[in-house]
């Protein structure tokens, strides 16, 4: 418990990442039709509309690690104190969300991208924290 005591802001920070991309990527098996049919609408005036499949099956990818990550993460950090899950989960949230930036960016969704930017600077801070 002295562990929690002492990093309980990393604990909490992972517990954002893994509920935020974990509930996100499961969303996206559980509806995938739903996702891609309104993707593809949103990129249909992109350079990206022929890859939104692809894209897709990418982004879910990525946020399904950074929540294992982040939730193998926490047990490792309140087991054994080691940082190391934790920091890769860290790393891997910060990529997946700049990969749903790029993609906002590109679709002109600027609210969409500020949404965005709102969950990178804690994803950054943590990365901060667990270096």
């Amino acid at each position: 418990m002295n562990i929690l005591l002492e990093h309980p802001a990393e604990v909490l920070l992972l517990a954002f990442m893994a509920i935020t991309f974990l509930q996100s990527g499961i969303d996206k098996i559980v509806d995938w039709k739903g996702n891609l049919g309104w993707l593809k609408g949103h990129f249909e005036k992109t350079p990206l509309r022929t890859m939104v499949p692809l894209l897709l099956g990418t982004v879910l990818l990525i946020e399904m690690v950074a929540g294992l990550l982040s939730v193998a993460g926490i047990f490792q950090l309140l087991t054994s104190g080691t940082k190391e899950l934790a920091f890769y989960g860290a790393i891997t949230s910060c990529i997946a969300l700049l990969m749903l930036l790029f993609g906002q960016r590109v679709a002109k969704d600027y609210e969409g991208a500020r949404t965005i930017a709102v969950y990178f600077i804690p994803a950054v801070f943590l990365v901060f924290l667990l270096q």
